[in-house]
């Protein structure tokens, strides 16, 4: 037992000194921000004086809109600069996680889609694209052949038809 151990007496008094510590230092930086703020109002908003003629109005006027477009100048280039450290922050941040080497991978859901859902997931809806593939087909209509009806009525009037067509019929009337 080297290591002597704080008594939680001890140990509660130390802890509310660090915090009283912290609550005078919290106080001290919000009254220094507040004398910021003011100083700056000062600095950038002198106090306003009306003037009595239209012509001095105009002046004023004229005076208020150019320190608009200063002040809008300032407000648009430091927006752009935040635009750009954040696009290097986060450049940054993707070679960081390739140099690691660790990428997680999600787990991924299996998901039943037809086609078309699919397709409409993948264009959007304003696409409106169908995989009916047989509504694409050409279509064609079956010739129905007189022949085949008459064929199908007496064969002995087949054999006849077919009896110029070297000899067959010769090989029909040998056999029987």
């Amino acid at each position: 037992m080297s290591e002597k151990k704080m008594t939680s007496s001890r140990r509660h008094h130390l802890k509310s000194l660090i915090l009283g510590i912290a609550k005078d230092l919290l106080e001290a930086e919000e009254k220094q921000i507040e004398e910021e703020r003011v100083h700056y109002m000062e600095d950038k908003c002198p106090p306003l004086s009306l003037p009595g003629s239209a012509q001095e109005l105009q002046d004023l006027c004229k005076q208020l809109h150019q320190q608009i477009d200063v002040v809008d100048e300032e407000r648009y280039d430091m927006s752009v600069k935040v635009a750009k450290s954040d696009k290097e922050i986060e450049d940054l941040k993707i070679k960081v996680q390739d140099l690691i080497g660790k990428f997680k991978k999600p787990a991924l859901k299996k998901v039943r889609m037809s086609a078309d859902a699919m397709l409409q997931a993948l264009l959007g809806s304003k696409h409106k694209v169908s995989m009916d593939l047989r509504a694409n087909l050409k279509q064609v209509k079956k010739e129905v052949k007189e022949e085949d009806k008459e064929a199908v009525g007496d064969w002995r009037k087949n054999i006849e038809d077919k009896a110029g067509m070297g000899g067959r019929k010769k090989m029909f009337e040998s056999d029987a």
